[in-house]
């Protein structure tokens, strides 16, 4: 049989970096498993990997992950690997001095495992006696001697999270290798009950009492805090009246303050599988500030006028004081919309107008906003099941149902009309930017998705992507299509900066409706409050912020997935040899990346377990293809695999081919196929990515 093996297709020599001094090029360092590893030049545009700067395992001193470095560029090219290449000159900053591993004893020494592939071998951590830690204990490591490719790193250990394997061991672990924040100081909380305690539910004369409106709020069935609000009533020649009320939260954390400052370093509440991290103690995320049913909340409110066909004709904003008649949840909702006569779900009457009123007009506006160019992607959310004792039970896709679309079409009116407004008015504020993609990525996009038999016009229209994304959906390449586009998309930030949004089709967007748990929200409600004092906010320091909330934003969504492909993980490790259906999500020369279509945990299928061929790898076409008839994978194919292995120390799942699923014939080469195809919308995700979930709209 002829060995494995792959052969790399023909590349075209790429751009040369910018670099940061006439000595080297500053940059990002990420190691590989097999202690090589990648530099990325500051300022490189996200997701373009062209520029990147493959450095020699024997090169790379002894850089970390995510460090920042200097590296020089070798004169020549290699010609096994596209790309320049280079050695590290210098480690600028560390990006962290401190990791979470696994403890184990040898010859009278402490060693501990670092978690992950960064770290090929274990560091020493000396007396295995210190901190009463005991073999197979997770750890978290002091780094005094980084490791090279000619010795062993050095550390000490500095606190012990406990049994790998036992309840809230894997939170902890990812908590502390992403620095995530840790309970409130004492100083904070003072200031938080302090807020309470001049908390009375009256209204004051400078809020409008709106207490005997119809308000509703919907929300998770597990939510705990209720940051958003609506009405809609119709008013003269048939116009339409939304009320979006947010939580007042600037009343409650003023700038400057202990709660404020805490806020900012926090920059935004992070979401894990089994708790919740909140930007503002629950004092006043989950009560004062909070718009629970039947109690007097203040809020600021966004009101939109639109005509009968949903045009936007008027908007104000203005401090008022509401009582919410019920609180539902998104599968109440649907119920609701299922048959809106349903007895299941109670109600008043003037309730349930309102749950129709509020069906029809999200209707509309959604139409309007297809009708303009915005972008729906479907990126699946992975939920957690978990058992009454924190044990992964399970896991699940989150559907996004209508009740979802409903609330994210009034969120996405209020942003836009906020971010209007405080634009006419001049004043500085921090905006939701997603700029154009990169026309040479486009290019690149359309090559690909043509490859995988969709034929498509020029994707630098707005409107043939949004076709591309129609024609994908309900297909099995719809994963693959999906996350190719996103990959061809800038990534979402804040600043001051006019540069709209691409992937929303609207030229001003700001962040307004969820100051509970987004720094940039909160920012932009004390803009509010400035203009409503006749002062204009200014723009001095908005880029620094933008990019702290930024980073903050990046944080918390890296340590989210992490968490829970380290759960799945765990759920995976006592299921050895079952077997599942599964989609390619990524195609690599060392393999194929695999998700589970009933459980939605991703792995590989190294490239040896594959069908004994010799592969060929070609990038354009996202491809592994055998010499053989029949043996050829791409991204979407349908397979079948079993669980082969499971290391959860480096985080990694095998598994192994046992069968393929077919490809769809019928329908992709259609042309006009995906033109009047209804897509379902995606969450308020900005990067952008989708989500369901209210706590998961990033948009």
């Amino acid at each position: 049989m002829p060995r494995k093996r792959d052969a790399r297709s023909p590349t075209r020599s790429q751009p040369k970096p910018d670099r940061g001094r006439d000595d080297g090029v500053v940059g990002v360092f990420r190691r590989a498993a097999g202690g090589y590893g990648f530099v990325r030049p500051l300022g490189a545009p996200a997701g373009d990997r062209s520029t990147d700067i493959h450095v020699p395992a024997v090169a790379a001193l002894d850089a970390a992950s995510g460090d920042t470095v200097r590296v020089r560029l070798a004169h020549g090219r290699d010609v096994r690997r596209p790309g320049p290449s280079g050695e590290i000159v210098e480690i600028v900053t560390r990006k962290t001095t401190r990791f979470v591993g696994s403890y184990s004893e040898e010859a009278d020494t402490g060693w501990v495992q670092i978690d992950g592939t960064g770290f090929a071998r274990p560091v020493s951590v000396g007396d295995p006696g210190a901190k009463g830690v005991h073999p197979n204990d997770k750890v978290v490591v002091e780094m005094v001697r980084f490791p090279t490719h000619l010795r062993d790193g050095e550390g000490v250990i500095v606190e012990v999270l406990g049994k790998a394997g036992d309840v809230g061991v894997d939170t902890q672990t990812v908590i502390h290798e992403f620095g995530l924040p840790g309970p409130f100081p004492d100083v904070v909380l003072a200031d938080a009950r302090a807020q309470a305690d001049r908390f009375d539910e009256s209204i004051p004369a400078d809020r409008r009492d709106l207490t005997d409106r119809v308000i509703v709020t919907i929300d998770p069935v597990d939510a705990r805090d209720f940051d958003d609000a609506i009405s809609l009533e119709r008013v003269e020649r048939g116009h339409w009246l939304l009320g979006v009320h947010i939580a007042d939260v600037s009343h409650f954390v003023r700038e400057g303050s202990p709660l404020d400052q805490e806020a900012r370093n926090r920059g935004t509440s992070v979401y894990l599988p089994d708790r919740v991290i909140p930007m503002i103690p629950e004092i006043v995320s989950n009560n004062l500030a909070s718009l629970q049913p039947g109690k007097v909340r203040y809020a600021r409110t966004c009101w939109i006028e639109f005509t009968p066909e949903g045009i936007p004709v008027h908007s104000a904003v203005e401090s008022t004081a509401i009582r919410s008649r019920r609180r539902f949840t998104y599968e109440e909702v649907d119920v609701f919309l299922g048959d809106p006569e349903t007895p299941a779900v109670e109600m008043a009457n003037d309730v349930r107008a309102l749950l129709g009123r509020m069906r029809d007009l999200a209707r509309i506006l959604r139409a309007r906003r297809m009708s303009r160019g915005a972008l729906q992607l479907e990126m699946p959310e992975v939920k957690i099941d978990l058992d009454r004792d924190g044990r992964v039970s399970g896991a699940h896709v989150v559907e996004n149902t209508e009740s979802h679309q409903i609330i994210e079409e009034y969120m996405l009116a209020a942003n836009e009309a906020v971010a209007s407004a405080l634009a006419v008015a001049g004043a500085g504020f921090l905006r939701r930017i997603h700029p154009a993609p990169d026309l040479r990525k486009l290019r690149q996009l359309t090559e690909f998705v043509s490859e995988l038999g969709f034929e498509v016009d020029s994707l630098e229209s707005r409107f043939e992507l949004q076709r591309l994304l129609g024609m994908a959906r309900g297909k099995p390449e719809e994963h693959a299509v999906h996350y190719a586009v996103l990959r061809s998309l800038t990534r979402a930030t804040y600043g001051p900066q006019e540069d709209g949004h691409y992937a929303l089709a609207s030229d001003c967007y700001c962040h307004f409706t969820s100051p509970i748990r987004r720094y940039p929200d909160l920012t932009v409600h004390r803009g509010l409050d400035a203009l409503a004092r006749g002062r204009r906010p200014p723009a001095d320091g908005l880029v620094n912020l933008g990019a702290e909330c930024s980073d903050l934003e990046r944080r918390a969504e890296a340590a989210e997935r992490e968490l829970v492909k380290l759960k799945l993980l765990n759920f995976m490790k006592s299921r050895i040899g079952e077997e599942m259906d599964a989609v390619v999500t990524g195609v690599e020369p060392f393999g194929l990346f695999v998700q589970g279509l009933a459980l939605p945990a991703e792995g590989l299928v190294p490239l040896d377990s594959l069908p004994d061929d010799t592969y060929r790898y070609d990038r354009a076409s996202h491809t592994l293809s055998g010499r053989r008839p029949g043996q050829s994978f791409r991204l979407g194919d349908r397979v079948r695999v079993a669980v082969a292995r499971v290391d959860l120390d480096r985080r990694v799942l095998d598994l192994r081919l046992v069968g393929r699923g077919s490809r769809p014939k019928a329908g992709i080469r259609d042309r006009h196929a995906g033109r009047a195809a209804k897509g379902r919308p995606s969450g308020r995700g900005g990067t952008p990515k989708p989500a369901p979930s209210k706590r998961g709209r990033r948009r």
